[in-house]
């Protein structure tokens, strides 16, 4: 099974450094997991995601089981083999995509009945059908099935969702995985403080080798984001990764790492590289915009990914112009290098109990930029 090994805590604030080990490999954390939603990183080659210096991924329950179907996956040597990755994988539950994908949808205390994003057919996920897609798919970190919210919602609303999650999560707890399979519990609550901790509290008791924080970073302002993590900093379990699902920006995991996360992942970086657009330590940059016609640097200087070593920004420009594929890749590849990179830095100024001054510097250039 999974097991979490705490390397160093920043003495100064909630940041950590850790090994996650797995059947298939040890990820050091804070960590940023590239999404491979239907069994694969858009555009690149495993070996590519590899060379970035990913050594877990992420992929997707809802699209997988659609197609080409759980049953198939497993009949290929699971996801692992069918997807050529060596590194770990988790998967989601698919909740969410029933949430974010389906305008026809019907929730119940037995499971969600949603219609397909691609043909409209009629389907039905139960925590034991969420559980059963995740066995045959082999991912190393199983997410428990659980009922996402929007912003904005009554506190009503926001607890009957937070307590269907937990009643779904004990189902899913009674499921049993393969041998190598660790389930993840998924903290609900929406934004109101009172439920955030009743429901990490009440998740406490199925946590065996890691906890996810779900419900955020869906449209609510950055500042309520962090409070809702602050509010539940205290209650984390000491000894296991927590993942916090759905953010990939630079500035949400600089400032997440100090309230205690120590787990990202976001389809973001390699979405904005396919419509031009670079991550970089001073932010967001356009790279099709007419300033880098003529700019022969690399994306970010000192960058040492495979784009920034040999392409400039002039060339990519070209490419991003031209709709020509490649330029999507070299800004994908450079985009998962990039916090990559951020999460290596973020993990030396732990160890040096300096992260708040890092933190400080970073968000200061990050937002001049």
């Amino acid at each position: 099974m999974l097991t979490y090994e705490i390397i160093h805590e920043d003495k100064n604030c909630g940041a950590r450094v850790g090994i996650i080990h797995t059947e298939h490999g040890d990820i050091m954390t804070p960590v940023f997991m590239p999404v491979g939603t239907k069994a694969t990183v858009k555009g690149l080659a495993p070996e590519e995601v590899w060379d970035t210096g990913a050594r877990i991924l992420l992929s997707n329950t809802y699209h997988l089981y659609l197609r080409p179907g759980h049953e198939l996956v497993e009949k290929a040597g699971g996801l692992h083999k069918f997807m050529n990755w060596n590194g770990a994988i988790l998967t989601d539950s698919g909740g969410f995509q029933v949430f974010s994908l389906s305008s026809l949808r019907k929730i119940t205390d037995e499971g969600m009945e949603f219609n397909s994003f691609i043909d409209g057919s009629k389907h039905f996920f139960s925590p034991e059908k969420s559980m059963e897609v995740q066995r045959a798919l082999g991912s190393d970190i199983v997410m428990a099935f659980d009922e996402c919210t929007e912003p904005g919602i009554s506190e009503k609303k926001a607890r009957e969702a937070m307590d269907r999650t937990i009643k779904w999560l004990d189902r899913c707890s009674k499921f049993e995985l393969k041998p190598h399979q660790n389930l993840f519990p998924i903290v609900q609550g929406n934004t109101f403080k009172n439920l955030r901790i009743e429901s990490i509290e009440r998740t406490l008791p199925y946590v065996k080798t890691g906890i996810a924080i779900g419900g955020l970073s869906v449209g609510e302002e950055p500042e309520v984001m962090y409070e809702m993590l602050q509010t539940m900093q205290p209650y984390y379990p000491k000894n296991a990764p927590r993942y916090l699902m759905g953010v990939g920006t630079a500035d949400y995991i600089v400032n997440s790492v100090a309230l205690g996360i120590d787990m990202f992942d976001c389809v973001l970086p390699t979405r904005i590289a396919r419509n031009g657009t670079a991550m970089v330590h001073e932010g967001f940059l356009t790279i099709r915009n007419a300033p880098f016609k003529e700019d022969f640097t690399p994306i970010e200087e000192g960058c040492d990914c495979y784009c920034c070593r040999n392409y400039t920004r002039a060339y990519v420009r070209h490419l991003i112009k031209a709709d020509e594929i490649m330029g999507g890749r070299l800004l994908s590849i450079h985009n998962i290098r990039f916090l990559q990179r951020l999460t290596a830095e973020i993990r030396q100024a732990i160890m040096k109990d300096r992260y708040l001054e890092f933190r400080d510097k970073f968000m200061k250039n990050y937002t001049l930029g």
